[in-house]
């Protein structure tokens, strides 16, 4: 088996130092990494937007997995491509026009992707399957980091397996995510995995990472 693609996210990162904390997660093996952009519209809580997303750009050796949990993406598509998002991800339900918004990516030579939350059926997926690169399936409700996973979105990796059978479209889980859980994960077909407080609550990060992609 391959070995599983680690996201973590700077949700649960030092935000007073985080050049550092980019540096950190280049040294520690990961592959990508996770920005959470909300809007508190969308979703409870506000982190960051375009601005933010520049300046980590400047700083990152990984790309910038930009997970836009926000009302009406179109209103941003723009600014979130020029501010140097290498792989963007939104959620379709919040979008007026959502195959435009894949369109825009996509043209950008960005890896788009649309998120599902865990009330959301994986069959909202089946009308994008020829623009999308990845599916993000949240594995809990979008807001906060530190939250337990809800278990019945196990079944939704095997749905999206399915769905994109023969495809290049890889899946992608965020929220929830443990070195006790991830194995379980790997094995119904997860491609990458978000962590945040199992990568940066851990007293040996970078051995926290080697486990959750081993």
């Amino acid at each position: 088996m391959e070995t599983i693609k680690i996201s973590p996210s700077l949700l649960s990162a030092d935000w007073l130092n985080l050049g550092g904390e980019l540096d950190n997660l280049a040294s520690w093996g990961a592959d990508m990494v996770h920005c959470d952009v909300i809007d508190g519209i969308f979703a409870p809580n506000i982190t960051f937007g375009m601005p933010m997303i520049k300046s980590l750009k400047k700083a990152s050796k990984l790309p910038l997995d930009v997970h836009l949990m926000i009302t009406k993406p179109e209103r941003y598509i723009d600014e979130f491509i020029r501010a140097g998002s290498d792989i963007l991800s939104f959620h379709p339900e919040s979008s007026e026009c959502p195959h435009e918004v894949l369109a825009k990516i996509k043209g950008a030579g960005i890896k788009a992707g649309i998120a599902i939350n865990p009330d959301v059926s994986v069959s909202v997926a089946e009308e994008f399957l020829d623009e999308i690169d990845f599916i993000l399936l949240m594995g809990v409700f979008p807001g906060f980091g530190g939250q337990k996973f809800i278990p019945a979105v196990m079944d939704k990796i095997d749905e999206c397996k399915k769905l994109t059978v023969g495809r290049d479209i890889y899946i992608e889980l965020d929220g929830g995510v443990t070195i006790d859980n991830i194995a379980q994960m790997k094995r119904r077909g997860l491609d990458a995995a978000v962590a945040g407080n199992a990568v940066f609550a851990a007293s040996d990060p970078a051995l926290a990472v080697k486990l959750l992609k081993a």
